[in-house]
């Protein structure tokens, strides 16, 4: 099954980062997000995607063509310029860059993204967030509930951390807790062909529009993801993925 990423958009709230490249290149550890949402996918056995371009597309698609220099060591030939690489061992990962317009809305994005994949299900998440998600369990429940859309569900992170109090006194303090009210999404989809019927052209949303007329059909079903989830729209985001990550207390870094 191939799995479809939005990478596409502006990434206005993170304009510190997203002025000279797409928000998906934003870095977390060395490397840029999006690397780290296929490796959870390649973790599990999904191995093809097909990367929605927009906003400064060029510059992914300058990493995934420079991909196999850039991870390993080279011998150049000065005289006649040939590059050999020296070792080590690449992902055996087949990404498709696809063009899909820089003023295109995430719903066309996604009716793109799945007139290319063609009569296939598929999955789709967005080029931003992290999560410790078990997508066997996730294609599972997709089947078992027969519907055309299958979201993952999350609890978003609480903003502050919070006091334990005790008769006036307080007793801990706790991190952020992943405690929010409700459930929003969170990405991380599977996707039958047929939600192309539900997607009028480029400038359709895909959550105002697509995902409402599907839910109201009763064609979504919601995946409740209870483990580690985590959007990066801010640089406080970027910064708690980095931590995260260089306290070796990543969650979503389920591979070796």
């Amino acid at each position: 099954m191939k799995v479809a990423i939005l990478a596409g958009g502006l990434g206005t709230r993170l304009s510190e980062e997203t002025t000279v490249k797409p928000k998906p290149m934003v870095e977390v550890g060395g490397k840029p997000m999006l690397w780290h949402i296929m490796n959870i996918y390649a973790a599990q056995g999904f191995k093809e995607f097909v990367v929605a371009l927009g906003y400064k597309g060029e510059v992914i698609k300058d990493y995934f063509l420079n991909y196999h220099y850039h991870t390993r060591s080279l011998t150049v030939n000065l005289g006649d310029g040939k590059v050999s690489t020296l070792g080590g061992e690449g992902e055996d990962w087949t990404v498709h860059l696809l063009d899909t317009g820089v003023d295109t809305q995430t719903g066309g994005r996604v009716k793109r993204l799945a007139e290319f994949i063609g009569n296939e299900p598929f999955m789709l998440t967005y080029g931003d967030g992290v999560a410790d998600i078990n997508l066997k369990a996730l294609l599972d429940f997709h089947r078992a509930q027969g519907r055309l859309v299958t979201i993952s569900a999350v609890r978003p992170p609480a903003r502050f951390g919070q006091m334990l109090i005790e008769n006036g006194r307080v007793m801990q303090f706790q991190e952020k807790p992943q405690i929010g009210e409700g459930w929003i999404n969170g990405g991380f989809f599977v996707l039958q062909p047929d939600i192309r019927d539900y997607i009028a052209g480029d400038q359709t949303s895909w959550e105002f529009e697509a995902l409402e007329k599907l839910a109201a059909e009763g064609q979504v079903a919601a995946y409740q993801l209870e483990t580690f989830w985590q959007s990066m729209d801010t640089l406080r985001d970027v910064r708690l993925l980095e931590k995260l990550w260089a306290e070796g207390k990543a969650p979503w870094k389920i591979w070796k």
